[in-house]
């Protein structure tokens, strides 16, 4: 008998190259249930960690994109009026709590911090969820865990948690691999030559350097896959960047020339 949760398990093992000993520690903290914070630049890799420990550990996987006009309701659940009268329909963080799946908030503090709150009460020792809408406490399901990311870099200080949230959570740190892990993945994500990956990276790694100085955040490893994939499917190479990397990432005149520049140098 299929389950609600069932839509939400992950078919087969996702490709994640380990950095350090996050995989390790990830299931360290989910053996004793500590909600987990993911802090990382876009791109580098976060949501897929997520999904690569939720296939790992056999639990399910509810995501939820984070944006300013997600209410408590999106979250939680909500009453909804259909042809047989009212019914409550649970939200993604109630299904996840009440069948024990892996709950991963994305790019939480997108999310109003009115909106954030109600995760508090999952995040401690009480492992519930008040439905105060339907007049319900969901105690949270043994397998339950909580994993939310976000940028750190993007943050300001209207744009940013609660030291009240943080503190809740165990945490780690996310950044772009080093040179020739990162050549590793873009190959095998895209399934272009070594060499093609590498040249990529080179360019990935110019735009980092020009972070603050231009540009809010370098080419990300997801953006490199993209204009690698398209290399495969036979685009050339500097229009698969300008189309990928360059045109993306920034509308100034004179970054798109630098990053041009950088194209060509190894195109």
């Amino acid at each position: 008998m299929s389950s609600v949760i069932d839509p939400y398990r992950i078919p087969a093992e996702p490709y994640y190259r380990p950095l350090a000993d996050e995989v390790e520690l990830f299931e360290a903290a989910y053996s004793v249930r500590m909600p987990m914070m993911l802090k990382g630049p876009t791109g580098c890799g976060k949501t897929r960690f997520v999904e690569a420990m939720a296939w790992r550990l056999r639990r399910p996987l509810i995501t939820v994109a984070c944006n300013e006009d997600m209410t408590a309701s999106d979250l939680v659940g909500r009453f909804l009026l259909d042809a047989e009268g009212t019914r409550w329909q649970d939200g993604p963080l109630a299904l996840a709590a009440r069948h024990g799946a892996i709950c991963y908030l994305d790019e939480v503090v997108e999310a109003r911090q009115d909106t954030t709150v109600v995760i508090h009460p999952l995040t401690d020792s009480r492992r519930a969820l008040p439905l105060e809408k339907k007049g319900e406490l969901v105690r949270a399901h043994p397998d339950f865990q909580l994993v939310i990311s976000y940028n750190p870099g993007y943050q300001s200080l209207m744009k940013d948690l609660k030291t009240s949230t943080k503190q809740r959570f165990g945490a780690l740190d996310f950044n772009y691999p080093e040179h020739a892990v990162e050549v590793e993945i873009v190959a095998h994500e895209a399934g272009v030559a070594p060499d093609v990956a590498a040249r990529l990276v080179s360019i990935a790694e110019r735009s980092r350097n020009l972070k603050g100085h231009g540009l809010d955040e370098g080419l990300s490893t997801r953006m490199l896959i993209h204009a690698a994939s398209l290399i495969a499917g036979g685009v050339a190479a500097p229009a698969a960047c300008r189309v990928a990397l360059v045109c993306p990432i920034t509308d100034d005149p004179d970054m798109r020339d630098a990053l041009d520049a950088a194209v060509a140098t190894f195109f």
